[in-house]
């Protein structure tokens, strides 16, 4: 017979005691586990979100778990008018809209009141909000200073607003427009940075999308590549600082070039359908030319313009011919790469020519990191400078199409990029599109600050012909020691998954409508869609605003839920991650007991001595409390060697202390 050494002894003594004083009825035999690992358990099949009869406000809808609270209609001046982005302060949603902007009251999230509809028409109208501070994106050429609903015609116009709106938010149900900061290329979205070692001012990155403004209408705009003209709006975005005692001096006070030596980035053809829509359009007689390894049907316009071309050539005057047509269709591939190549020598740009702006900057300033979302690139930025943010590895992908958004797991350990592939106003989920386009891409970030691929997420529900569908913006959900992200997807609706395996990622939970018009694509679905102090807020860029909550299931237990909803936040913006920090909690240590289950990482027999131990501990008062968290603690700490994740088991473990330093 084998000698028990004196620490087994020990261990052995300590869970006899806590089965005896947390489970006294503690049965003999083996504790079956409760909760499966994530990637043996069904997803829903067949997927109820295919075949969804569509309407715009009478549809068909598929749920799976979550709970829809309420869906409301935006209001009378903004239906029609697309809504956009969303930000959050205190008991206050804002939601942008390409007619303004719109505040609602979320204090009773099953019926929110709109409190204010600000009418101050702009393109896209993405906000951000800081203490009083509310920032609004513009960047089309018909916004206007005063917020005029007329738009503007001229081409010069002193009238005209592409940049930062900024209001005084002190009495949020009455903003007042106080300020503006004009930039050359508009702002096509912005993000909002709060530096940790600096409580006097606030930073907004702009990225700007539309082509640089004339300089007559605002000074210092240039559209020469930067070796022609060192102050180039091209190839760079703004920094604006805010001084918060006085918003009104707003100013650009650097315009970083954070995409130097960047080449063209590889790219995909066509998919599946559009090659058939094509074939379509050759065999109806149509000009296709080949450019670059894949098909395009040449428009008219243009077929006209090389058929003028031809007969200028021969010498001629007045129509082609038919030899012309036939002369265009055998060469029909290098007039079309000469039209290509000379409109972009005409531009200034090359074929090896990388991004010139960026579509989102995610910051996360607590990690001191950014992620760029930047057309043929995703790039990771150094923002402990908040105004000289430096470039620390870029990646680029031939699956991705347009890099638009990017979002960080909560230990900034990895980075998820989207692919706005089509736009967002293009059917880009239907049945045959590759899986790996118009998807996220998930990298993990080395110490060394490289990016290293590792898997694509897309949402896997089939969509029709009718529904715009592609990856758009989402957050994560504060669900301790996992990440997960709730995501729009337009009109595909919301997907929540987890990717804290991030080359196994795993849809969880769902939200879809059918099309908003089931015979043609009209825009609409959800912009976005993000986590706070314990709701699920969607933009619907047509219906209006909806909010869900989460419902316990297999994939994430109510004790996860309850921890998740222990984080306050007195604000929220798109663009800006705060770091979640979890006050020591029954629900957390519960949680944290879920999730060794889960994942098999500790004995069934220790984790229902864990659970009970919490629940007597909970339930009881004074000296008995005490003492019952401490031989849990103890306990844990004992079985930590055995465990195939000792380092979550001593977390466990600490917190359980804490909780009894707290009783």
């Amino acid at each position: 017979m084998k000698r028990l050494l004196p620490g087994m002894i020990l261990a052995f003594a300590s869970l006899l005691a806590v089965y005896s004083c947390a489970s006294s009825d503690m049965p003999e035999q083996n504790v079956q586990p409760t909760l499966s690992p994530l990637t043996e358990i069904e997803q829903p099949d067949p997927d109820p979100r295919v075949g969804l009869a569509g309407g715009l406000f009478d549809y068909e809808e598929a749920i799976w778990n979550l709970n829809l609270l309420s869906a409301t209609p935006p209001p009378e001046d903004f239906l029609g008018s697309w809504g956009t982005d969303l930000a959050f302060k205190d008991n206050y949603i804002i939601q942008g809209n390409y007619n303004g902007f719109i505040v609602w009251d979320m204090t009773n999230p099953e019926n929110p009141e709109v409190v204010v509809d600000f009418l101050c028409p702009a393109s896209q109208s993405d906000v951000s909000v800081y203490e009083n501070l509310l920032f609004v994106s513009g960047e089309g050429l018909g916004g206007r200073l005063d917020c005029g609903t007329e738009g503007v015609r001229e081409t010069v116009s002193s009238e005209r607003l592409r940049g930062i709106r900024i209001f005084d938010i002190s009495d949020i149900e009455n903003p007042e427009y106080i300020s503006n900061v004009q930039t050359c290329r508009g702002s096509h979205t912005h993000s909002v940075l709060k530096d940790p070692n600096d409580d006097e001012n606030v930073f907004v990155y702009i990225s700007g999308s539309a082509p640089v403004r004339p300089e007559e209408e605002l000074p210092g705009c240039s559209s020469a590549f930067p070796d022609e003209d060192p102050e180039s709006a091209l190839f760079r975005i703004e920094v604006i600082k805010v001084p918060l005692a006085n918003p009104e001096e707003s100013a650009i006070v650097n315009s970083p070039r954070i995409f130097e030596g960047l080449t063209a980035p590889p790219s995909h053809g066509p998919a599946p359908e559009e090659l058939a829509a094509i074939e379509r359009a050759r065999e109806e007689g149509r000009f296709v030319a080949n450019y670059d390894g894949s098909p395009r049907v040449v428009n008219n316009r243009l077929v006209q313009v090389f058929l003028e071309q031809i007969v200028e050539e021969r010498g001629g005057d007045g129509e082609p011919t038919q030899a012309d047509s036939t002369k265009l269709r055998e060469n029909l591939d290098s007039y079309y790469a000469q039209f290509l190549e000379e409109r972009m020598a005409a531009r200034g740009r090359g074929e090896d020519v990388g991004p010139n702006q960026c579509h989102d900057i995610t910051l996360y300033p607590e990690v001191g990191l950014a992620g760029g979302a930047c057309e043929g690139y995703g790039l990771l930025l150094d923002i402990t400078d908040p105004v000289n943010p430096t470039r620390i590895d870029a990646v680029a992908d031939s699956n991705f199409s347009y890099w638009h958004s990017a979002t960080f797991n909560n230990d900034g350990t990895t980075v998820l990029f989207t692919d706005e592939w089509g736009g967002g106003t293009q059917p880009k989920c239907r049945e045959t599109d590759p899986y790996e386009w118009g998807a996220n891409a998930i990298y993990s970030i080395g110490d060394d600050g490289e990016m290293e691929f590792q898997s694509y997420y897309k949402m896997p529900a089939p969509q029709t012909s009718a529904e715009n569908c592609v990856a758009h913006n989402g957050s994560m959900l504060p669900v301790p020691d996992r990440d997960i992200m709730v995501q729009s997807w337009y009109q595909g609706g919301i997907s929540i998954f987890d990717f804290t395996d991030p080359a196994n990622p795993v849809e969880i939970a769902f939200h879809d409508r059918g099309p908003i018009n089931p015979e043609r694509v009209e825009t609409g679905g959800s912009w976005s869609i993000y986590w706070y102090n314990g709701y699920l807020v969607n933009s619907e860029i047509a219906r209006g605003l909806d909010i869900f909550e989460l419902t316990p299931s297999e994939f994430l237990t109510q004790n996860e839920i309850d921890a998740a909803n222990t984080i306050e936040l007195s604000y929220k913006n798109a663009q800006g991650q705060p770091k979640y920090e979890w006050p020591t909690t029954y629900a957390l240590a519960r949680a944290y007991t879920d999730q060794l289950e889960r994942n098999r990482e500790l004995n069934m027999r220790t984790i229902q001595m864990v659970r009970n131990g919490l629940d007597e501990a909970e339930n009881s008062n004074g000296s008995g409390t005490s003492r019952v968290l401490n031989e849990v603690a103890a306990s844990l700490s004992n079985s930590a060697a055995s465990s195939s994740n000792s380092d979550k088991v001593m977390k466990l473990a600490r917190i359980i202390r804490d909780l009894n330093s707290a009783s």
